[in-house]
């Protein structure tokens, strides 16, 4: 990988692609987070994405003339800006929507620690289920989930039977009497009151199969990628994410003077493991590094 430059107003292009990548700060045995040391070191760096080998328009009737040409295969400015989140539920919460709300990013990209192993590029974000503690010993919100009639008949059914039948006996013995109690199943939580239109899981938009292709030919060979995120902070970053993602272009769709369709900013998500276990923080900041120019990539010569 060519020498990270950092950015500077004499050669920080206005028309760069920004991206945004963040990273997880403390928790657990980790004083410092695996995901944070590997990004940290491209805040306010400056990436260029490569010409392609060939230029093939999408609409082969079109001529592609010397200066459409030119600046096809002009490298295209990449800016990184990169950020530590707390591992809470309400940090998340509190950040994302303005991520693509109000900064306006290109290409969202979100890492975070998993176990030993490959690097884990993920698919899939999950709407519900999140049953763990954060980092502040807090869960994530309460989320009621519409009744299925069909559990809820068998509810009433179970009720009726139970009246029928009448209290429990009460046992003999040195235990004393034994009720047979209900316990109540935990809450479901995750993404309640104002998520109502997004689906219970969300893919990305990113191209994951052809990215693994694309990173296992370009010497990163420890990858794979995944439908299951943890149903922890790192699956409810990426879903948030990808919904904030969705709804910020709902505004857009009124302007009707725009020249070319609107389209959501990609947004992906990927594991690393413990720093050496088996791959140095160098080696995931590099794996970070060509994923941001592969997703740019395709953004200015798709």
């Amino acid at each position: 990988m060519p020498p990270l430059v950092s950015a500077n107003e004499r050669n920080l292009d206005p028309n760069a692609l920004r991206v945004l990548i963040t990273g997880f700060g403390p928790f657990g045995r980790y004083k410092e987070n695996p995901s944070s040391l590997a990004v940290r070191p491209l805040h306010n760096t400056i990436l260029y994405t490569e010409p392609p080998a060939e230029l093939i328009p999408t609409d082969q009737a079109t001529m592609i003339t010397d200066e459409m040409e030119e600046l096809l295969r002009r490298p295209q400015q990449i800016h990184i800006t990169t950020l530590e989140l707390p591992v809470t539920y309400q940090a998340v919460l509190g950040a994302v929507p303005g991520f693509h709300i109000l900064n306006g990013y290109d290409f969202v990209f979100h890492v975070g620690v998993a176990g030993r192993g490959p690097l884990r590029i993920e698919r899939v974000g999950h709407k519900n289920g999140y049953r763990m503690k954060d980092a502040a010993g807090e869960y994530a919100p309460i989320v009621h989930l519409p009744k299925d009639p069909i559990e809820e008949s068998e509810s009433d059914l179970s009720r009726e039977m139970r009246m029928l039948i009448g209290p429990p006996l009460s046992g003999s013995g040195p235990e004393g009497s034994q009720e047979v109690m209900d316990i109540p199943s935990p809450p479901n939580r995750g993404f309640g009151k104002g998520y109502e239109q997004f689906a219970d899981e969300l893919s990305t938009d990113v191209d994951v199969p052809k990215l693994i292709v694309h990173l296992k030919e370009n010497g990163i060979d420890q990858v794979y990628s995944s439908m299951d995120a943890g149903h922890y902070l790192c699956d409810f970053i990426f879903y948030c994410s990808m919904a904030e993602s969705k709804r910020s272009m709902a505004p857009q769709e009124k302007f009707k003077e725009r020249s070319t369709p609107t389209k959501s900013t990609p947004v992906l998500f990927m594991h690393c493991p413990p720093v050496d276990q088996p791959l140095s923080t160098e080696q995931v900041t590099e794996a970070i590094q060509k994923i941001v120019l592969w997703v740019c990539g395709k953004m200015h010569h798709p």
